[in-house]
Parts: C-alpha cells; sequence; structure tokens
C-alpha cells in the first residue's frame, strides 16, 4: 500500500471523528477498507465499535498484537486544511487517525508479505474516555481468547519529535490517571439573607483550597503525583446565593497505591466539607487508566532493532503523567508502547494539531519489521 493511498485513508478517518464508544462511521469505514483485502489469511471479529484482525503467519510459535486506538476528542477543529473535520465540535486532537492508518499499512503488509507468526490488530475504540482496553480485553478473554496475544505493542504520535524519532523506556511509560468530579448541593437563596442558606460557592471554595494540600501534605516527597482542578463552576446569577457547585480535575500518581491513598484523602476532605458547610458532596471519579508498564527485555529488543533501521533514531523517552488505557493491555500481557515523532508546532488534545504525513511513509515499513523479527 503506498504512502499517498495511506495518506487518503488518514484524511478520510480525520473527517469523521467520533467520542468513545460512538465511532460508528469509523468502524464502518475501517471494514470497508479492511473488505477489499484478501481475506485468505485473516479473521476478523466486531466488539462494539471495535474492531479485531487476526493475520495467519506461515508457521507461527507465538500471537503478536497490535493496538490502534480509533476515537476523538470534543475539540472544534481549527486547522484549516481541506480535509477538516465534518463533525463540527469533534477532532482528531490527538493523533488517532495517524494511529488506525499506521493500523491499516501495518495489516495491509501483513497480509501481502505473511510473517513467521500470527499477528492481532485491536481498532480499540474510547481510549479518550471511558476507556475501551479493558472491556475489549475482558471480553477477548471471554468470547474470542484465540485473540488474545503473547506480546503487545503500540504507539503514540509525538508532535514535539521529528518524523523517524521513536522513543520509550523500559518500566514506567505513563501514569496512573483518574478523573474527578464533585458535585456539592446544598441551599441557595437570595443574596440578601445569607443567613438563610448554605453557600455552595463558599464551601467549594474552601474544599479546592484544602484539595491542593493533598499532594503536598500526603503523598511522599519522593513520589510523584498531580491533582489539579481544571474547572469550578457554581450559582446561576450574581444576586443568588448557590445552591449548587461542581469541581472538574484529574489525578494523576506513578502508582498504583498513591492512588488510592490520594482518592482515601479526596474523600475526607469531601467528608468535612459536607459536616462544615451542612450540604451534601458526590464524588465521580469517571474514568480510570492504570500505569502503561512496559516490558524491560521487549524494550531492550525493540532499541536492538530500532538502532540497527536506516532513518530511524531511537531515544529513552522520561516517564510521563499522561494517561493511557493501553496499560489495561500491559496489566496482564508483556507489551511496549512507544512515541513516533510527527514534526508539529502544536501538541496533543490542540485544535491546530496536524501531524506531519510523511510518518505514514515510515511507520508500517518500521512495525513491520519489527514484528518480522520477533
Amino acid at each position: 500500500m503506498s504512502a499517498m493511498e495511506l495518506v487518503k485513508i488518514r484524511r478520510a478517518l480525520h473527517q469523521i471523528p467520533e467520542i468513545g464508544f460512538q465511532e460508528i462511521k469509523t468502524q464502518a469505514y475501517l471494514l470497508n477498507i479492511i473488505s477489499q483485502f484478501p481475506q485468505q489469511r485473516i479473521e476478523l471479529v466486531k466488539w462494539r465499535t471495535g474492531i479485531a484482525v487476526k493475520v495467519r503467519g506461515e508457521d507461527p510459535a507465538k500471537l503478536i498484537g497490535w493496538r490502534t486506538d480509533i476515537d476523538a476528542l470534543a475539540i472544534n477543529e481549527e486547522t484549516g486544511v481541506e480535509f477538516q473535520s465534518q463533525h463540527p465540535g469533534f477532532m482528531h486532537a490527538c493523533g488517532h487517525d495517524i494511529h488506525m492508518t499506521i493500523a491499516i499499512g501495518l495489516l495491509h503488509k501483513l497480509i501481502d508479505e505473511p510473517i513467521k507468526n500470527d499477528v492481532v490488530i485491536l481498532f480499540q475504540p474510547a481510549e479518550e474516555g471511558p476507556g475501551g482496553a479493558l472491556p475489549f480485553r475482558e471480553w477477548l478473554k471471554t468470547n474470542k481468547p484465540d485473540f488474545l496475544p503473547d506480546c503487545i505493542y503500540a504507539l503514540h504520535i509525538a508532535p514535539e519529535l521529528p518524523v523517524g524519532t521513536v522513543g520509550t523506556r523500559p518500566g514506567l511509560l505513563f501514569a496512573n490517571t483518574s478523573e474527578l468530579f464533585i458535585d456539592l448541593h446544598g441551599k441557595g437563596g437570595h443574596a440578601a439573607f445569607p443567613h438563610l442558606t448554605e453557600d455552595m460557592a463558599i464551601a467549594a471554595a474552601s474544599m479546592l483550597m484544602q484539595l491542593q494540600t493533598v499532594v503536598s501534605r500526603n503523598v511522599d516527597p519522593m513520589d510523584s503525583a498531580v491533582l489539579t482542578i481544571g474547572k469550578l463552576s457554581a450559582g446561576t446569577a450574581q444576586n443568588s446565593i448557590a445552591e449548587h457547585a461542581r469541581l472538574e480535575g484529574t489525578i494523576r500518581t506513578l502508582t498504583s497505591k498513591s492512588m488510592r491513598q490520594m482518592k482515601l484523602r479526596i474523600e475526607a476532605i469531601c467528608h468535612g466539607v459536607e459536616q462544615a458547610n451542612n450540604c451534601q458532596v458526590n464524588i465521580d471519579y469517571g474514568s480510570s487508566y492504570l500505569e502503561v508498564n512496559n516490558d524491560e527485555r521487549l524494550v531492550k529488543d525493540f532499541f536492538r532493532y530500532a538502532n540497527g533501521i536506516e532513518g530511524i533514531h531511537a531515544i529513552e523517552s522520561k516517564a510521563a503523567m499522561t494517561g493511557e488505557d493501553f496499560g489495561y493491555f500491559t496489566e496482564q500481557i508483556p507489551g511496549v508502547m512507544f512515541w513516533a515523532g510527527v514534526s508539529s508546532p502544536y501538541g496533543l488534545h490542540h485544535s491546530k494539531l496536524n501531524p506531519d504525513e510523511k510518518v505514514l511513509a515510515v511507520m508500517p515499513e518500521f512495525l513491520y519489521g519489527l514484528f518480522l523479527q520477533l
């Protein structure tokens, strides 16, 4: 499959961004592309809006997995490209259109030039939320255990790196993450009669300040964690005392233990605010993802391979507080996730992100060579 054909596929996918578990057009488009490939060596199953495709090898000793995410974000695109999103308010601002296209290129190459081992490619929905990796993994274990790989790989685009650069590290690559939504409900009323109310704006402000002590006073300073409240809303008018307030944020830790400790402390603070302000507090942790831990032996083999490929520059990355539900695969399956450079001045989740499509001429061949030597 030529680079120009892959560019055409990427641009078509870019125009139909859909959020988690709503990737209906995306799934249909992928199925149509795959249906045009020779079918003799492949077996395909659908799960919700996802797809799993197994390619039979010539003399398989193991099953290699490749995972790509397929969902988009609720961001209004501002790239100005001629092929921009046809779904207002949604775009592939995290590069999943590139991820899918690389997977299609790899799939075509594996069908056209079979390798020794079997390969399963997982087109996984809902990576951005509410999380598709865990339920997809569990569905495969129950319904298609022969599709569960012995090892698994994935990439994520890196806007800050040039095309041809790949980066990863052994052990921890990405953090544990959890969304955080806190709702406070009390008695509102007229601004002239504050003594007859329970002000949820004041309660929320107090809670916000206390939450800032969770990391600084409850997490081992030799550990790392983040608690960010990115949004606080309260009330409906300037002369009315708020009966409802809401805080929205994110929690990120390097260990599952720290995540549990932080949640316990957050719950204690919420209980205290509830008692002190005579209100009701509800906590919703939303989507929660495990850390991504790369298998050390597989990373060593990855670097050995990458360092021998002309045009590829391999670097060791730093661990990041980024969230990725690929961690639910590496929790039970030895795996590697790596960054792939796409040379963009705009970062992930930015409305102007437009990755360099030259990566489509590089990555499918790179991955095919990697799987060939496994």
